[in-house]
């Protein structure tokens, strides 16, 4: 079962009972993903340590608790404000501790979880991914890409949402900004959702098209497109969401949709290509997400592959008052 286009649960780790909560979000959704046996209590384990390292070691931390973007299974992402780990391979030896506790700490994650991808730096923080997929083939889990949906603070509903098919070497994304908050805001975004999955190979001029015919009735929404192939990518977006590319050298595109209301007044569709070199990654974001956050990344931020680029952004630019979405993606990983 996946449970893709199913909001982020953030879970704010400020005090030692955030543990707790964290593990009990992540085994309770390991059960709805369907994960068998003893998955979802590993799912909980996961958390639980990601969380336990936050709690003693940084500030400002949180984890992320979701569906996998692509395939099957659960994804925990961490990302804190910290001193770093500067002994970062002696820290993911299974039973290493640096307080002398029982906890296995982050060599558990490290062998637990079906991937497990990490960056710190001394003075900064750490940013931390680890899936969870069901046995069998593990190609979902080492995919080189992120989604973060979160609804606004005190808010039950999301008007996001976002979703990444791939279509033999072509990936294409999509994020759904539904206009205002609240269920009908979340009602236009699922709506416009279902019609990109049914439709995700389309061209994206005629895949915003379909979109906007099946929000007629709605409230309306912006959307974002994105498809990345080899070393191009395409942009086709109505509305505030935006887009950007980023090499480990610096932010090279940054692009906004056409003016307009995806279901309301639609203009026609305009498709915007470029390049996108080998390790670059391709980015989308609702306006829940500070803009400015593109002006002056680090390269430490630069060089985080999608996973915890998704996590990095959403950590530390969102817009706690809006639904925000972080969506980044590289072309699909070729089988051998």
């Amino acid at each position: 079962m996946t449970l893709a286009g199913t909001p982020t649960v953030h879970v704010r780790i400020d005090h030692y009972s955030a543990v707790h909560l964290a593990a009990a979000t992540a085994r309770s959704l390991g059960e709805r993903c369907g994960l068998p046996g003893a998955m979802p209590d590993q799912a909980a384990v996961l958390a639980s340590e990601l969380a336990s390292n936050i709690d003693k070691h940084a500030r400002d931390g949180a984890l992320y608790i979701q569906p996998l973007a692509v395939g099957g299974g659960v994804e925990i992402l961490a990302a804190d404000r910290g001193p770093g780990m500067p002994e970062l391979e002696r820290c993911l030896t299974d039973g290493y501790t640096t307080v002398g506790t029982l906890g296995a700490g982050l060599g558990a994650v490290h062998r637990i979880a079906t991937d497990f991808t990490i960056r710190t730096q001394a003075g900064v923080g750490t940013y931390a991914s680890a899936r969870l997929v069901p046995p069998g083939p593990a190609d979902a889990a080492r995919q080189r890409a992120g989604l973060t949906c979160l609804p606004a603070d005190l808010e039950e509903h999301c008007g996001d949402a976002g979703a990444i098919v791939d279509t033999g070497p072509v990936r294409t994304a999509v994020v759904i900004d539904g206009l205002g908050h609240g269920s009908e805001a979340a009602e236009a975004a699922q709506s416009a959702l279902r019609s990109f999955r049914t439709a995700a190979a389309a061209p994206l001029p005629d895949l915003l098209t379909a979109m906007h015919r099946a929000l007629r009735h709605s409230r309306g929404a912006a959307v974002g497109l994105l498809r990345v192939e080899g070393e191009r990518a395409q942009y086709c977006g109505i509305g505030n969401v935006r887009a950007v590319a980023l090499s480990h050298e610096g932010v090279h595109h940054r692009l906004t949709g056409q003016p307009g209301v995806v279901g309301w007044r639609m203009p026609s569709p305009r498709t915007h290509s470029f390049p996108l070199s080998a390790g670059a990654t391709a980015l989308l974001h609702s306006d829940g997400i500070d803009a400015r956050w593109t002006q002056a990344p680090s390269l430490f931020v630069l060089r985080l592959p999608p996973e915890l680029l998704t996590a990095s952004v959403t950590h530390h630019h969102r817009n706690t008052r809006d639904d925000a979405t972080v969506l980044a993606i590289r072309p699909p990983r070729r089988h051998p």
